[in-house]
């Protein structure tokens, strides 16, 4: 391949990279996997005879697309062996990630979590279809079937998710002001306003990966999350504080005990009272809220 040949699949590349990283993030969850799909779609890419490709951008797609299902996949069984619930590993976004309304939805840590319950290709399919916006013929190459079987596994699969998601989601302003209050109980370990801010059948989902305190499954209602809550940071001991902050595009709390990083902690709210909780601790999970990562859907 010669110089100018190179320095066009990098310039394409390079174009499309937050795009196909935003694509593998969403299938797997994992930012570290996302970055290593992005290695393996370049080593293809540069292979490609860029003449004969007629839309670069879906070509690029579907070449990560591929190679996000085979590590999919392989990390579904990693998450079969994982101590304890698995949950997405969570990014510091940017703005403008939360201006777009729909992204932000879309890459909510709410709605990942309901996408761990996909098979690898119905979460495929989801992600390119209701996420990105490929038509059905793009994403049939992508995966390998016929466009009719993919609009039976896309309509399955919206099926399963739309059963799952919240029903009257909070917009932003709302879950910040619920967060806030949140905050404030959690701060000042006041029990009583704690429990005024938490829905009833409220869902506690925490990830220690074994490598921390967390509960080895989710816990419901108010009173046992609020319990297990309480008992977690009398054991701590120590300042916990909360600083809010902006996490896969929706507003999130970073809990620091005595100034150092103990976890991150996303919402689901509905009607001002959190609906689930989302509190990541494993530390190999932490890596991506010091700094920004620029996610986008096109």
């Amino acid at each position: 391949m010669n110089d100018h040949v190179t320095d066009l699949a990098t310039e394409v590349f390079v174009a499309h990279r937050d795009l196909l990283f935003t694509v593998a993030y969403e299938m797997l969850g994992s930012a570290a996997d996302a970055e290593d799909v992005l290695q393996e779609t370049w080593l293809r890419w540069v292979d490609v005879d860029l003449a004969r490709v007629r839309d670069r951008r879906a070509y690029l797609v579907r070449i990560t697309t591929r190679q996000a299902l085979n590590r999919l996949r392989a990390l579904k069984r990693r998450k079969e062996a994982y101590v304890g619930p698995w949950l997405p590993e969570p990014l510091l976004t940017a703005p403008d990630v939360a201006e777009d309304v729909e992204l932000s939805e879309n890459l909510s840590l709410a709605l990942m979590y309901i996408l761990e319950t996909l098979s690898p290709t119905e979460r495929a399919v989801f992600v390119l279809r209701e996420v990105f916006d490929f038509g059905y013929d793009d994403i049939a190459a992508a995966i390998g079937k016929s466009a009719a079987a993919t609009r039976q596994i896309s309509s399955r699969a919206r099926r399963h998710v739309d059963a799952r998601r919240p029903r009257t989601p909070a917009s932003p302003e709302e879950t910040r002001a619920t967060l806030r209050s949140f905050q404030r109980a959690l701060e000042t370990g006041d029990l009583q306003g704690l429990l005024d801010v938490l829905a009833p059948d409220v869902v506690f989902v925490s990830d220690g990966g074994g490598l921390k305190l967390a509960a080895l499954r989710p816990v419901v209602g108010a009173d046992k999350a609020l319990r297990y809550m309480a008992g977690s940071i009398d054991k701590a001991g120590g300042v916990l504080t909360g600083e809010p902050t902006t996490i896969n595009g929706n507003p999130g709390l970073i809990l620091r005990l005595d100034d150092e990083i103990d976890g991150v902690l996303a919402f689901s709210v509905e009607n001002t009272r959190v609906t689930a909780l989302y509190y990541i601790r494993n530390p190999e999970k932490l890596t991506r809220v010091d700094s920004e990562t620029p996610l986008t859907s096109h």
